[in-house]
This record gives C-alpha cells, sequence and structure tokens, in this order.
C-alpha cells in the first residue's frame, strides 16, 4: 500500500453559523475531496506549541482526537 497525502485549504465561514458554536471554516474541496478519500484529518492549533489532530472520517477508526506537539527532537505527546 501507498499513503498519499492530500490538503485541502479552509476558508472563514460567515453565513452567521459561528455564532452558535459551528465551525468557523470550512474546507473549500467540497464532495470531491470529501469523496476522493478513504481517511480525512483535521489539524488545528491548540494551546502554545499544542497541535490537534481529529479523526473526521475513517472506515476503520472512531472519531477522535489526539494531542501532539512537534519539538526539536520531532513529534511528542503533549504533557499537562
Amino acid at each position: 500500500g501507498v499513503a498519499v497525502v492530500l490538503t485541502n485549504q479552509v476558508v472563514s465561514q460567515v453565513d452567521g453559523s459561528a455564532m452558535f458554536a459551528g465551525p468557523q471554516t470550512k474546507p473549500i474541496g467540497g464532495n470531491i475531496m470529501a469523496h476522493a478519500t478513504t481517511t480525512r484529518l483535521a489539524l488545528r492549533k491548540g494551546r502554545g506549541e499544542e497541535r490537534i489532530c481529529k479523526v473526521i472520517s475513517s472506515p476503520c477508526l472512531a472519531e477522535a482526537e489526539a494531542r501532539f506537539q512537534i519539538l526539536g527532537e520531532g513529534v511528542s505527546d503533549v504533557k499537562d
């Protein structure tokens, strides 16, 4: 098997849904990007150096989040 990484640009959502705690960004690739992939992950910045990877869609993984940080030594778990 070969892993292929696709990226998708996001834009600010300006339809007023952000006022109701909905997502503040949306992907611009639409259904084409959603249907062209097997597993979709969303990456976002947390507090400080923390990063968060969320499983959005996968046939073999439940929706979940993983917190990590990128240091000079490489990728590391977040220290609480």
